[in-house]
C-alpha cells in the first residue's frame, strides 16, 4: 500500500513527506485543529453551452438552476410527461423554451448542445443511450441505469459517441471528498480496515411522499409513454407522482441514497466496489402501497485489490429517524477514522494523548517511556477541515467539471464507468434484499458472478 501512496503523491506533485501534505494531522499539541478548504475558480467560458433538461421534476429542475449560475450557460428546451411542469418551466427560464413530451423531439434538435436526464431512474439508460447517439452531450441523474443489466449498455453507447457523460452523484467535486482522498492518500489514518455510512430522512418528501397535483389525470400526463418500458398498468397518479415507491420505476433507498455514499468512497478509496453485498431491511413505518422497505441495512465485502487492503462496508438508511443528522461517510484505518461530509472532514487518530489508566502508565514506565516526552510529538486529537464558507458547493463545481470538459476535450469525475461501478453494489443490495442471499459481484470486470 505505500507503493500506491507514493504514486499518488507523485501524480499530486508532492515529493515532499506527508506531514507536509496535511501537517495539522500529524504534529502539534493540541487536542483539536481546524483548517479551511477552498477551491480557486479556473473554469473558462469562452464556449456557449445551450441546454435541454429531459424530466423537469425536483432534482431536474434543482440541476437545471445550478447549471445555469455558470457562465455562457443557457436553456432552449424541456421535455416532461406532465403538462403542469411544462407551464411551470416556462415561468421559471422563460417563455421562449422548446416544450415537449417527446425526448426525441429534443435530441433533434440543432440547437441543443447537452442535455440532463432528470426523470426517474427507469428512463436512464434509453434517454441516455438516445442523446449519446444524436451525438449530445449528458448529464445524467444518479443512479446511471435502473438494473445491472443495462451498465454495459449505456458504457459502450459513451465510448462509441466521443461524448462527455457525468453522472449526477455530486458529492464526488466536494471539497470534504477530495480532502478525505488526499488524507486517505498520504497515510493520514493508515490502512483502511472498515467504512459506514448513514442516511437519515424523516419529513415525508423526504420519505418520498411528494405532492399529487389537482390537476394530475391522464388528460394532463402521458402515462401511456411513461410505462410504455415497463409493465403495462392503468393509470395510477401515485406510480407516476411518488415514483421512488415503485420498483418498476424507481431504485429504492439504495438506488436512490446509498448510491451517494459508494460513489464517495470508491472515490476517497480508488475502490472498483465490492464483491459481495447483503442486505435486509423492511416496511416499517411509511404502509402507503409503496413496494420498496423505508429501513434498509446492507453490508459489503471488499476484496484486497491493487488500490487498496481489503474491508468492509456497512450502510444504512431510515426514514423515520429524524435524530441522526443527515448523512454522513465514516473511513477507519489502523491509525485513526475519518468523518467525511461533502463540506467536512474530521480526522480522529488513536493513541493521541496520555492515558488516565493508572496500569497504562505503569506499563509505559516498565517499557521506559515517558508521557511527558511523548505528548509533545503526538498529533492533536482531533482535525477538523471545513469549506470556506465563500465555497459554492459539489453541486456547482460539479456542473463546472462537466462544462469544462465539455469545452476543453477533458475528463470527468464521474463518467459511466465510475458511475456504473457506484450503481451496480446499490442496485444489488435491492436484489439481495428481495431474493434473500448474498449476491457476488465482480467489480473489475462489472459482472455478476
Amino acid at each position: 500500500m505505500k507503493n500506491n501512496r507514493r504514486l499518488f503523491l507523485k501524480k499530486l506533485g508532492l515529493t515532499t513527506s506527508a506531514a507536509a501534505l496535511a501537517p495539522s494531522v500529524f504534529a502539534g499539541e493540541s487536542s483539536a485543529n481546524h483548517e479551511s478548504l477552498s477551491r480557486e475558480g479556473i473554469e473558462s467560458a469562452d464556449q456557449p453551452i445551450r441546454l435541454a433538461l429531459i424530466g423537469a421534476g425536483i432534482m431536474g429542475t434543482e440541476d437545471t438552476n445550478t447549471a445555469l449560475k455558470h457562465a455562457n450557460v443557457s436553456l432552449v428546451a424541456v421535455c416532461d410527461l406532465y403538462d403542469g411542469r411544462l407551464e411551470s418551466a416556462k415561468t421559471k427560464w422563460g417563455d421562449h423554451l422548446f416544450l415537449t413530451k417527446d425526448h426525441k423531439e429534443i435530441l433533434k434538435r440543432t440547437d441543443v448542445d447537452a442535455v440532463i436526464i432528470g426523470t426517474p431512474d427507469s428512463w436512464h439508460k434509453q434517454i441516455s443511450i438516445d442523446a449519446l447517439n444524436a451525438g449530445k452531450h449528458v448529464y445524467c441523474e444518479k443512479p446511471m441505469v435502473h438494473s445491472v443489466a443495462q451498465g454495459m449498455d449505456v458504457i459502450n453507447a459513451w465510448k462509441k459517441s466521443g461524448k462527455v457523460m457525468m453522472v449526477g452523484s455530486q458529492g464526488l467535486s466536494s471539497l470534504g471528498n477530495e480532502k478525505a482522498k488526499e488524507l486517505l492518500a498520504a497515510g493520514a489514518i493508515g490502512d483502511i480496515v472498515y467504512a459506514e455510512g448513514f442516511w437519515a430522512r424523516h419529513s415525508p418528501e423526504g420519505a418520498w411522499q411528494y405532492a399529487v397535483p389537482a390537476d394530475g389525470n391522464e388528460k394532463t400526463v402521458d402515462w401511456k409513454r411513461y410505462i410504455s418500458n415497463t409493465t403495462a398498468r392503468d393509470w395510477d397518479p401515485l406510480r407516476f407522482f411518488r415514483w421512488r415507491n415503485y420498483l418498476d420505476y424507481g431504485t429504492g433507498m439504495s438506488g436512490d441514497l446509498f448510491v451517494h455514499l459508494f460513489s464517495s468512497l470508491h472515490f476517497i478509496t480508488n475502490s472498483k466496489g465490492p464483491n459481495k453485498v447483503s442486505s435486509m431491511g423492511g416496511l416499517r413505518y411509511w404502509k402507503d402501497g409503496r413496494e420498496v422497505p423505508d429501513v434498509l441495512l446492507g453490508t459489503f465485502d471488499y476484496p484486497q485489490s491493487p488500490e487498496h487492503p481489503g474491508f468492509n462496508l456497512s450502510l444504512r438508511c431510515n426514514f423515520v429517524d429524524g435524530t441522526s443528522g443527515t448523512t454522513y461517510l465514516r473511513i477507519v484505518g489502523t491509525k485513526g477514522s475519518m468523518d467525511v461530509k461533502w463540506e467536512e472532514v474530521v480526522v480522529k487518530l488513536n493513541n493521541n494523548a496520555e492515558s488516565d489508566d493508572p496500569f497504562m502508565k505503569e506499563q509505559a514506565k516498565l517499557r521506559g517511556e515517558t508521557q511527558e516526552g511523548r505528548a509533545k510529538i503526538l498529533p492533536p486529537r482531533e482535525t477538523v477541515y471545513a469549506a470556506e464558507r465563500s465555497w459554492k458547493g459539489a453541486h456547482y463545481d460539479h456542473f463546472g467539471n462537466w462544462f469544462s470538459a465539455i469545452r476543453n476535450g477533458g475528463t470527468v469525475v464521474e463518467d459511466p464507468v465510475f458511475g456504473f461501478r457506484a450503481a451496480a453494489p446499490a442496485l444489488l443490495c435491492n436484489d439481495s434484499y428481495f431474493q434473500d442471499k448474498f449476491i457476488k459481484w465482480d467489480p473489475e470486470n462489472m459482472k455478476l458472478i
